[in-house]
């Protein structure tokens, strides 16, 4: 996905490139290191981002700029540096103090380590200027449409299709993560007819039913479709690598974040960029609880979930991604996708006790039925993911152990045997990070 990282301090050219070197893979096209008279910032880029490389010298910025308004980047001013993050944190960003009591900033917590212990995570719209942190754009609830449900439904298509033509025009081949679910099927139908090879990548256990609903999918548009085919052996060898770059052992993150690293992986040997549908249960109200809140409680809980993506489900796209050297656009996240649908009512959000009722109905004539009715499922249950990986912890960490090591000093309860697993692999990696306050925590996993 690109990476950036800089201190604000000249002279630290060899401190620049070390931090580059822990993300090195989120770009192999292209590098530079450029040493100013107060700082010392530096860029990696992806083949498709190589356009960016000239900005770093000539308008002294690094930034990691994936589509219209998905980025992260940093300018050196007179006065110092210029940070800042797009409005949902679609791109990553971080930052702490040196010994020397500078400013670092880099676009993983990996790149910080050697050089800071006050690790902060840079929040989404927001920019750092003049030495103080200030908000650009809040999300919030806007005042609802007054129009009926098939003109909202006709502009949210035109919307959607303009977020995904805008990101595939210029990446051919590309491809699609394709769980066979409503939203990665709504951005598969959008990019079909644009270029003239899609290819599709899913994975899991087999027969599984995101495997089921892929293929149903991959042969009602024709696209060159890919399988990984999965079992408790491949997930556990895959689990070191995937929290080392994901930097989390949230459990429920981690979990679904396998399939789709090993569904990026496969898709690295055959594309550079891909689209995910993530953003979209958000955004339009896919999950199954949210049917029992009325239509206030579901606006507030739509917010608040969508405003939780930057440090998780995000996380989880942008690692993915960006570990095996490829951009990933999530179209549903375009700002001018999510302006609109922050102002559909909730009542066609959730209508007839359907979820993305609004969103089905903007697809009604591109999905298959099977596509259009399918009831939502979690990531990792639709990959057939979660049961072997909760039992195998169950058997492996006994519970006196399991009892005797879940809080940890920083106070963060671990939940489950599960993520006592994944944070003992957690700590091989990030092993000296006392401060993890810049860890997200999925929704229901207690902080403290």
């Amino acid at each position: 996905m690109g990476g950036i990282a800089g201190i604000a301090e000249s002279g630290m050219r060899n401190e620049v490139n070390r931090m580059l070197d822990k993300i090195a893979h989120r770009g192999h096209a292209a590098r530079k290191v450029i040493d100013f008279d107060n700082a010392t910032i530096g860029a990696i880029y992806t083949e498709v981002q190589k356009e960016q490389f000239d900005s770093l010298e000539k308008d002294k910025t690094a930034s990691d700029f994936v589509a219209d308004g998905h980025y992260a980047y940093a300018k050196v001013l007179k006065d110092g540096l210029f940070l800042e993050r797009d409005q949902l944190g679609v791109s990553p960003l971080y930052y702490g103090q040196t010994e020397n009591e500078a400013l670092c900033f880099a676009s993983e917590v990996k790149a910080l380590i050697e050089f800071t212990n006050d690790i902060h995570e840079f929040p989404p719209g927001h920019r750092y200027i003049s030495n103080k942190t200030e908000s650009y754009y809040k999300l919030e609830k806007q005042k609802p449409l007054d129009l009926d449900p098939d003109n909202i439904a006709n502009e949210l298509y035109k919307r959607l299709e303009i977020s995904v033509s805008g990101f595939v025009v210029g990446h051919d081949p590309i491809g699609v993560w394709l769980s066979g679910g409503l939203d990665s099927s709504t951005m598969t139908s959008f990019a079909r007819p644009l270029v003239r090879k899609l290819h599709t990548f899913s994975a899991g256990f087999p027969d599984a039913p995101d495997l089921v609903h892929a293929r149903i999918m991959a042969e009602h548009i024709e696209s060159d479709h890919h399988e990984t085919i999965v079992n408790l052996d491949d997930l556990l060898s895959a689990l070191p690598d995937v929290i080392y770059h994901l930097e989390s052992f949230d459990a429920l993150l981690v979990r679904s974040s396998i399939a789709n690293f090993l569904v990026s992986q496969d898709a690295a040997r055959h594309v550079t960029a891909v689209l995910s549908g993530e953003g979209g249960d958000e955004l339009f109200a896919g999950y199954t609880y949210l049917k029992s809140l009325d239509q206030e409680e579901l606006d507030n809980e739509l917010i608040d979930i969508t405003g939780r993506l930057h440090n998780t489900a995000l996380q989880r796209v942008d690692r993915s991604a960006s570990a095996h050297g490829t951009v990933a656009h999530v179209g549903f996240l375009d700002p001018k996708v999510v302006d609109y649908a922050l102002r559909i009512p909730a009542k066609y959000k959730i209508s007839k006790n359907v979820e993305e009722w609004i969103l089905r109905k903007a697809m009604n004539e591109k999905l298959p039925k099977q596509i259009l009715n399918r009831k939502k499922a979690k990531f990792w249950y639709g990959s057939g993911i979660e049961t072997c990986l909760q039992q195998y912890a169950e058997a492996q960490i006994d519970n006196e152990e399991f009892e005797r090591y879940r809080k940890l000093p920083s106070g963060l309860i671990l939940n489950t045997k599960e993520e006592f697993m994944y944070y003992r692999i957690f700590r091989k990696y990030f092993k000296d990070i006392d401060n993890l306050s810049w860890m997200g925590r999925t929704k229901g996993a207690p902080k403290q």
